[in-house]
This record gives C-alpha cells, sequence and structure tokens, in this order.
C-alpha cells in the first residue's frame, strides 16, 4: 500500500532549525516529483519547495527562500526539507505530496497543490519562544 510518512516535526524556538523528512513506501520516488506544503490554524494550505523527480529543479515560496532547503535521496525513497532560521509564522502541520513527473513540466507549476496525487499526514511544526 502506497504510504507517504512525515517526520522530523516538532517544538523550536525561533532561529532554530529542524530538517523534515518524507519516506515514501510501495513507491519508487525516481518517478515522482515531491512537494512540501503547509498548512497553518485557520489558513489555507500553501506550497513551500518542491524538487523534481531528477532533482534537477526546485521551488520554493518567497516566504522561505534562502531559510529552507529542499533534497532527495532516491536510493533510500526519501526527500528532506531543511528548514534554518525558522519564524513564528513557520508553525503549521507539514505535508509532503507526490505527483507523476509527467504531469508537471514547469518549474512554477510544481507549488500547485492540486497537481500532486498523493499526499502524506503530515508533521507539526511549531516556532514559538
Amino acid at each position: 500500500q502506497l504510504q507517504l510518512v512525515e517526520s522530523g516535526g516538532g517544538l523550536v524556538q525561533p532561529g532554530g532549525s529542524l530538517r523534515l523528512s518524507c519516506a515514501a513506501s510501495a513507491l519508487s520516488l525516481n518517478y515522482y516529483h515531491i512537494g512540501w506544503f503547509r498548512q497553518a490554524p485557520g489558513k489555507e494550505r500553501e506550497g513551500v519547495s518542491c524538487i523534481s523527480s531528477s532533482g534537477d529543479f526546485s521551488n520554493y515560496a518567497d516566504s522561505v527562500k534562502g531559510r529552507f532547503t529542499v533534497s532527495r535521496d532516491n536510493a533510500k525513497d526519501t526527500v528532506y526539507l531543511q528548514m534554518n532560521s525558522l519564524k513564528p509564522e513557520d508553525t503549521a502541520i507539514y505535508y509532503c505530496a507526490v505527483v507523476p513527473k509527467a504531469i508537471i513540466t514547469v518549474q512554477s507549476m510544481c507549488l500547485i497543490e492540486t497537481f500532486y496525487w498523493y499526499w502524506g499526514q503530515g508533521t507539526q511544526v511549531t516556532v514559538s519562544s
């Protein structure tokens, strides 16, 4: 059964760092682009970052550029989101999602959640002093 499992969330002080992981089972990530999304309380879910199946392109929301870095290890079927200089406004549930690589062919499309086929259950990130 296809499953995406996020981990690495938690409570961190402003300015701190966390690394989220998204592990896939019953699925080879070699054939999928990966997106990271988040949903804060009372807000719509938004795209945070994404990376192509081969890692040759990535994209970031303006709010996280320069602070977050997405990477992937296809041999481990795992994708990572390194989050540095965290701010209280980064507090949200973070989700990973996958889409077959043929569906998204333009970098700018990969932050649009409606393209994505499978989703994880999410991991809570709380940034607070």
